[in-house]
């Protein structure tokens, strides 16, 4: 019989270790294909700081050994709404289904912490995270549905998600 890898565990960012992981993750796929801006840097340098303590949440996925090999952030907005963002999975982990999980894990977290609507910019190049999201009931919208003023100019696709 084959050997099945023990799914990836999901939980909420804890260590300065996790913290690590979460700007590692991100800053490679980011300088890959983009370009780390001083908005990333600020999130990804103090995630405790920038997401947790104003009232949102990092999301890490553990292999069965416990390093962590995805992430995916929540941040608060005014009126309950919160920010899907920075989500990564290492390149040796794609393609099992873990992004799928962590969508759904983020979902569920934000409902949790009172999300009514959940948000999300990507960038039209990253076909397969377009599909992920909309294969979990994102939606497109305009630049003007979003509830920040200057977004990142990367971020050419828009979507939501209502959570009520």
């Amino acid at each position: 019989m084959p050997h099945v890898p023990a799914p990836a565990v999901i939980s909420s960012i804890t260590t300065p270790a996790d913290a690590d992981a979460f700007r590692t993750l991100n800053e490679e796929w980011i300088s890959r294909l983009f370009t780390v801006q001083d908005a990333d840097r600020l999130v990804l340098g103090d995630p405790f700081g920038r997401i947790v303590e104003p009232g949102g949440d990092v999301l890490v996925a553990r292999d069965p050994h416990g390093a962590v090999i995805g992430c995916v952030a929540l941040l608060a907005h005014p009126d309950t709404v919160f920010e899907l963002a920075k989500m990564a999975v290492a390149p040796a982990a794609q393609g099992r289904g873990l992004g799928r999980r962590l969508v759904a894990a983020a979902v569920g977290r934000a409902r949790e912490l009172g999300a009514a609507r959940l948000f999300l910019g990507t960038n039209s190049k990253l076909t397969p995270a377009i599909h992920l999201y909309e294969a979990a009931g994102f939606v497109r919208i305009p630049r003007d549905r979003l509830p920040v003023a200057d977004y990142y100019a990367r971020a050419d696709t828009l979507m939501e998600l209502e959570c009520g």
